[in-house]
């Protein structure tokens, strides 16, 4: 075996590694998050972190109808509609139309949805300070090619659903 495959190996193998900790990490994460709200919000607070998300995206842009959601979260619209239907029996979402178009439903916040949303807010500026750290340690030229690598990787990925 030459060099190359051996490099290749290696960095094949320090990815899987690397996938294998953020899964770990963001389960972890998940979880404290999860219980953080129910402390927060109420004890029977019962939510996924797709559902977390979705309530995320509607905070970010609304009002907003459900192909946008589903645009935007890079998910189903029937995957989108079960949960938005959820979101809204639970009362975290609520249906509106607007003035100028009565057929299309778009969804807003409830005030609840708008207490979780500043809380789900508030955890990813925490996680962006802590990468944003992270990333201190590497210069410019790492830092590109850390960018063109994570492209390439989505790019990759995507290109693999079809």
């Amino acid at each position: 075996m030459n060099s190359g495959h051996k490099a290749v190996n290696y960095v094949y193998n320090l990815y899987l590694a690397f996938w294998h900790q953020k899964e770990l990490y963001e389960n972890r994460e998940s979880d404290i998050f999860l219980k953080e709200l129910r402390q927060s919000i109420g004890s029977d607070v019962y939510l996924n972190m797709t559902e977390v998300h979705v309530i995320s995206c509607v905070g970010q842009h609304e009002p907003i109808n459900l192909t946008a959601v589903a645009e935007r979260m890079d998910i189903s619209k029937g995957n989108v509609s079960k949960i938005a239907a959820k979101l809204v029996k639970d009362g975290w979402l609520r249906k509106t139309q607007l003035n100028d178009n009565k057929k299309e439903i778009y969804f807003r916040l409830t005030q609840a949805g708008k207490r979780l949303f500043a809380i789900h807010e508030e955890q990813h500026e925490k996680e962006k300070r802590k990468l944003s750290a992270f990333f201190e340690r590497y210069g410019d030229a790492e830092l590109d090619f850390a960018q063109r690598l994570f492209s390439d990787f989505i790019a990759f990925y995507r290109e693999g659903e079809n």
